[in-house]
């Protein structure tokens, strides 16, 4: 049953030093320079894979934890199949407590809230747009590179490079597999 900690910094300029002075009760610490809209970040990586059931990760600000607050829920679910509990010192959020736990999941509504409200204030702003005639959607993808998607994919050629190699989304390479 460890404390692990986890501090990071967005860029390297910045220092870890006041995150360390307050983690410096944790049993092992893992540090990062990244930048928190990477979703690439190989300390939290390690971390994760490192944490076993009954330790507890201690962060001094969420925000040093997650991107975002789907990222942080991300997280503490993985977490909690783990059976590792998650501190944030600044906030006094223990999740170990019924308390923390509630915080949490209050900080989890609040995220539902936001993206029903995004979604909402994007409809509006397409339908207006539509009754504009400004809005008239994605321009369909070329049937020269559906037939070609749909040859390489028979070739064996991955999903991934087929989507390099033809210039679109991967999520269009799937919706061409799937539409036959």
């Amino acid at each position: 049953m460890a404390n692990i900690g986890y501090a990071r910094v967005s860029t390297s300029g910045q220092s870890l030093e006041a995150q360390l002075e307050a983690l410096k009760v944790c049993d092992k610490v893992f540090k990062e320079k990244e930048s928190g809209a990477k979703a690439e970040r190989p300390q939290l990586t390690t971390m994760l894979d490192y944490v076993r059931d009954g330790d507890t990760v201690t962060v001094t600000k969420l925000c040093r934890l997650a991107r975002n607050t789907k990222h942080l829920l991300e997280i503490v679910e993985y977490l909690e199949q783990k059976g590792v509990s998650l501190v944030v010192l600044n906030l006094g959020i223990d999740t170990k407590s019924p308390t923390g736990r509630l915080m949490l999941t209050m900080i989890g509504a609040v995220a539902s809230f936001e993206r029903q409200l995004l979604l909402e204030r994007q409809a509006e702003g397409i339908a207006v747009a539509k009754s504009k005639g400004k809005y008239k959607g994605r321009k369909p993808i070329s049937m020269e590179k559906v037939e070609v998607v749909r040859q390489l994919i028979e070739d064996g050629i991955s999903k991934k490079s087929v989507s390099k190699r033809v210039g679109i989304s991967l999520a269009s390479v799937y919706r061409i597999v799937r539409s036959g």
